[in-house]
């Protein structure tokens, strides 16, 4: 089911700073420029590392490692090896390579130095005077798109939230619908011999044989993973029974959802999103199936009366499962713009979807995941009713407009959130809800409207409060590195060890 998200674009590391180098103050010559530089002049003079060593009485294993820029020298020690080539201080002290050559030997220093080189463990190459410069070029070219290809896997919070806001985009210009997913859902539901109805866990399994994979349950699956695949031995291991009827059913079909869509080993952070949005889309489609669910939105509507619990109800999937739903189907054939909101408690937006005008709150890049909800939507308004188990409806006039939205408590582990399905005024008319008495005003996203303290309450605490702020980890981090973002690949090879020896 769509979550917002798309393309991350990395720009290519610079020549002179390979991935994993730590760069040196613009300026300052590095150990290695400032040994091919002593190495050069040294050779222009037919001068041996003997001959220069003693010179300056240091041992010639002790030169030779200055050149190769393992080991950094003393102003002393280059002062004198200056003096003794005949040039000034500055000469080796300069910040370019003395020839295109030392400049790309230098470059392949740096890059088989840094760390994500030692994590491949191949052996690195000696730059030395017998490997070909065409040789010399095409070792670096490789380590230059190697970093590249490393950068494009690391997503910053920064590239994530403007990938999130591209695919939120895509989501929106599709009306959320994607049709030749539906189909591929409707021919495996015929395939599974599903004749309507709740889609049962035996339809699941049934549709995993389909496609020649077996559903297992393990009580030790890697905490970092929601499912594990074994491609070797066709099956998918979900977690323990606990997670419920829904949750396995939905789990398995994610997971099925990978080779249903043909996916690959996503390549950066975009495309794992996109995949995330996929699986997440062909589960929902096969749940709740197009056919009988636009059925029965279609008698609900000729009857002015559609409501999300009613498919939640009859396809026994969570509130939020049927909400996501609707947004596919309401717009592509119902004609109902629509939005989707799932906030927390302090209303911090986790997920939306709207093609109906309303405005979220949003930050430079476009991205309205981490912003805060105005407290007088329908949104937030939910935490406060008396009953939260029962869906809440509200009027609210905006900026953009008047919109009516439905709204229902979600509590699970991690706290409570709101899931909530809204659409403009006129639209309503379809709805279950619609003669809801409940209205409110948002002024946002001026401060005054629920960000600013009232001015007598701001006054009496003036300065006198400093409170201090809980800061996520996430905001500051890069996006988990790796080719599944997050995933202990250790822990997950490990499992699969487990299981096969135990079979």
């Amino acid at each position: 089911m769509p979550q917002p998200s798309s393309g991350v674009k990395s720009r290519r590391p610079p020549a002179s700073a390979p991935s994993g180098t730590v760069p040196t103050p613009a300026g300052a010559p590095d150990p290695l420029t400032v040994g091919r530089r002593l190495r050069h002049l040294r050779r222009q003079q037919q001068r041996t590392l003997d001959d220069l060593a003693g010179a300056v009485g240091m041992s010639a294993s002790a030169l030779s490692l200055l050149e190769n820029g393992k080991r950094e020298a003393k102003l002393s020690t280059l002062t004198a090896l200056a003096a003794a080539l005949g040039t000034g201080l500055g000469e080796l002290l300069a910040v370019e390579p003395p020839s295109r050559r030392a400049a790309l030997e230098i470059e392949l220093e740096k890059a088989q130095r840094a760390p994500a080189f030692e994590a491949l463990g191949v052996p690195a190459v000696r730059p030395g005077p017998r490997l070909p410069t065409d040789a010399l070029e095409a070792l670096v070219g490789l380590h230059r798109e190697l970093a590249r290809e490393q950068a494009a896997r690391v997503a910053t919070p920064e590239a994530a939230r403007r990938a999130n806001a591209e695919l939120r985009l895509e989501m929106r210009r599709r009306d959320n619908y994607y049709g030749e997913i539906e189909q591929l859902a409707a021919g495996l539901l015929t395939a599974s011999r599903y004749e309507g109805g709740p889609i049962t866990r035996a339809v699941v399994d049934r549709l995993a044989g389909h496609l020649g994979f077996r559903l297992q349950h393990a009580v030790d699956l890697p905490e970092s993973t929601r499912t594990v695949s074994d491609l070797a031995n066709r099956i998918i291991y979900l977690p323990r029974p606990e997670v419920g009827q829904h949750g396995s059913r939905s789990l398995a079909l994610q997971a099925l959802g990978h080779f249903v869509l043909g996916h690959q080993v996503p390549q950066d952070y975009s495309e794992f999103l996109r995949q995330r949005v996929e699986i997440n889309y062909f589960a929902a489609a096969v749940l709740l199936p197009e056919q009988g669910t636009l059925t029965m939105l279609e008698r609900a509507r000729a009857e002015r009366d559609i409501a999300i619990e009613d498919l939640r109800d009859a396809y026994a999937v969570s509130y939020e499962t049927a909400a996501h739903r609707f947004t596919n189907l309401a717009t592509r054939h119902l004609g109902m713009p629509v939005h989707f909101m799932r906030i927390s408690s302090a209303g911090i937006i986790h997920k939306a979807y709207e093609n109906d005008g309303v405005h979220f709150s949003s930050d430079l890049t476009g991205a309205i995941e981490g912003q805060r909800v105005c407290r007088a939507w329908t949104a937030r308004a939910v935490f406060d009713q008396p009953d939260t188990s029962r869906a809440y409806q509200q009027y609210t006039d905006t900026s953009s407009g008047t919109y009516w939205c439905t709204a229902l408590v979600d509590p699970n582990p991690a706290g409570l959130f709101s899931v909530s399905v809204g659409m403009p005024y006129r639209v309503a008319q379809w709805m279950r809800g619609r003669d809801t008495q409940s209205r409110a005003r948002s002024r946002c996203p001026d401060p005054s409207c629920c960000s600013e303290p009232p001015a007598e309450l701001a006054g009496r605490w003036d300065g006198l409060a400093w409170p201090s702020a809980r800061a996520h980890s996430h905001l500051l981090a890069a996006m988990p590195p790796g080719v599944f973002p997050g995933v202990d690949q250790r822990e997950v090879l490990q499992f699969l060890d487990r299981h096969a020896a135990g079979r």
